[in-house]
């Protein structure tokens, strides 16, 4: 698989995170994140982590496997959990998440695209597209 594939999962996977914080921050509590505005911010939140499993799972394994801290497991497994078993997705598990699991994932991402190392013009490319509006931070 070539490089710029695994960016574009990647990519997809920074901006469903940062799009994650985004929807929650104003928030805090869970009960006040799930309950607030007909439970938008929790569906819309629950869409991206499918997304990010669903991307997870695309990314090369000998690249995941540089990246040793990241559970890769649990990455595609709460998207299969929240796939199939919708209403038995726990609310303070995704908050905790929210909250501590997605830094350690952003990291071991961030880390992924110095690897890969892809020219700058490539980058800009991705990050000046609405896509990835809120990746800047990848610009060198």
């Amino acid at each position: 698989m070539s490089s710029e594939k695994n960016l574009i999962y990647i990519f997809t996977m920074l901006e469903c995170i940062e799009k994650i914080w985004i929807y929650s921050k104003d928030y805090k509590s869970v009960d006040e994140f799930i309950f607030s505005d007909n439970q938008q911010p929790l569906n819309a939140s629950v869409n991206l982590f499918i997304a990010i499993g669903e991307e997870s799972k695309k990314i090369d394994a000998g690249l995941k496997d540089k990246i040793d801290y990241v559970n890769w497991s649990d990455v595609k497994g709460l998207r299969d959990k929240i796939s199939h078993d919708y209403r038995g997705v726990n609310a303070d598990v995704l908050w905790q998440i929210i909250h501590s699991d997605l830094k350690n994932l952003k990291d071991g991402l961030v880390e992924m695209v110095s690897f890969i190392h892809p020219p700058s013009e490539i980058i800009d490319e991705f990050v000046s597209s609405p896509y990835y509006i809120h990746l800047q931070y990848l610009k060198k």
